[in-house]
């Protein structure tokens, strides 16, 4: 890999492998010498069967656990040795949207940049500006229970993306809501994504999320390892998506 390589990379796994339990009869292999480089700006969604080792991915990624072998680096960095290295780099929307009930929408934007030391003045102009992004204006005082679930979920990633994190983990952030609801937050995720410059990892168990999300698809098999890795223009999305999605079906289904 060369220098420009290197700083074109957000994301690196090098023959990574994740064994669960003591060597022998006991031990679990969740990922398996896994190979995946994700560059700066890619949309990358993370596809795979439930136990296919996508969470074990993530957790890596964010350094809340570390490989059994090989290497794994966010911006040049190893996310579980060097965790206090991401504070603001790196942002986590989650499946909930784990806001604080005793907070209002704008006191839960604001959290990241309370950690980061931000004043009060700054924190409420960032955190006022997304959520009137995320088409919030007017809930900026309305507690957690006051919001539907696309709402909170919508404070959720005002919150990941105040902090200006270079790289955001996303892991199935849209699966609880109901699916017109669901697809309308993906579409301006996408576009904050993209406007933004931002690096996403996007976790999914859906075919159709993932052509809808992703710039990239990668299509993982038990125990996490590459069975599919296609690229997406807006022109392969529109011409090749029927053929990429029985591809994927295929895979899925073995």
């Amino acid at each position: 890999m060369t220098t420009n390589d290197i700083e074109k990379t957000a994301i690196s796994l090098e023959k990574v492998s994740k064994v669960f339990g003591k060597a022998g009869a006991g031990a679990f292999t969740a990922v398996d010498t896994l190979d995946l480089q994700v560059a700066q700006g890619q949309m990358l969604a993370l596809l795979g069967k439930t136990g296919c080792g996508k969470s074990t991915i993530f957790n890596m990624i964010a350094g809340l656990t570390e490989p059994t072998k090989g290497s794994v680096t966010v911006d040049g960095h190893d996310p579980f040795r060097q965790f206090d290295a991401f504070r603001g780099k790196m942002a986590i929307v989650f499946q909930g949207d784990r806001l604080l009930p005793w907070r209002t929408a704008i006191e839960n934007v604001e959290l990241g940049l309370e950690i980061l030391g931000k004043s009060n003045d700054e924190r409420r102009a960032i955190a006022e500006r997304w959520l009137e992004t995320l088409g919030l204006r007017g809930h900026e005082n309305d507690y957690p229970h006051a919001l539907s679930g696309g709402m909170r979920q919508r404070v959720s990633i005002a919150r990941a993306f105040a902090t200006n994190a270079n790289i955001l983990l996303c892991d199935e952030p849209f699966s609880a809501l109901d699916e017109m609801t669901a697809r309308k937050l993906r579409a301006e995720f996408v576009k904050l994504v993209k406007e933004n410059g931002k690096t996403a990892v996007f976790i999914t168990h859906s075919i159709n999320e993932a052509l809808e999300i992703g710039d990239r698809i990668v299509v993982l098999k038990r125990p996490a390892n590459i069975a599919i890795d296609v690229l997406l223009t807006p022109e392969a999305k529109a011409e090749k998506q029927e053929v990429i999605r029985g591809q994927i079906q295929s895979v899925l289904a073995a």
